[in-house]
């Protein structure tokens, strides 16, 4: 079945792209979690639209740890979390691959709250190839671009914060 570009579940996927990129942007870790609840928001639509329960249940999780995450770094929290996807996967999951975003999530948790700067973002690496899978796997548009973009983008705000640390 060919992929309607233009169809309301791309379209927030595109959404999700502009404010992900945004969010990788970022060198100032609170403003990297604010867009990325945002980014997590359109992710839930788009993910909802195209049919993929875990990836919303994910994507849903995933906005809340972002704004715990503003608030909180205990590891107590991470770890309520990293609980919730894991029952969250052990109630949706029908497959392997319905696993993807869940450990993505599991992964950016456990960033959020116990790391900082490039520790943090290279954790969240992980996780962005985990979503890259997924989103070729369900045939999502401004997801796939999305995390091959954030993949390249926080890459290079990774090297950026090394040099800024060796400078």
């Amino acid at each position: 079945m060919p992929i309607d570009w233009l169809s309301p579940a791309q379209c927030f996927g595109y959404l999700a792209f502009v404010l992900g990129v945004a969010s990788f942007l970022q060198t100032n870790d609170r403003r990297f979690k604010q867009l990325m609840i945002g980014e997590c928001l359109a992710y839930v639509a788009h993910f909802a639209l195209l049919g993929n329960p875990t990836a919303v249940a994910s994507s849903v999780v995933s906005v809340v740890r972002s704004a715990l995450a503003l608030r909180t770094k205990s590891p107590w929290v991470a770890a309520a979390v990293v609980a919730v996807n894991i029952a969250l996967g052990l109630a949706l999951a029908q497959q392997p691959s319905d696993w993807l975003p869940l450990i993505a999530s599991c992964l950016g948790t456990l960033a959020l709250f116990l790391l900082q700067g490039i520790p943090m973002r290279l954790l969240m690496l992980c996780g962005t190839c985990l979503w890259i899978v997924n989103n070729v796997i369900v045939g999502s548009i401004g997801g796939t671009a999305l995390e091959v973009t954030i993949a390249v983008v926080n890459t290079t705000t990774i090297l950026r914060l090394y040099r800024r640390g060796r400078a």
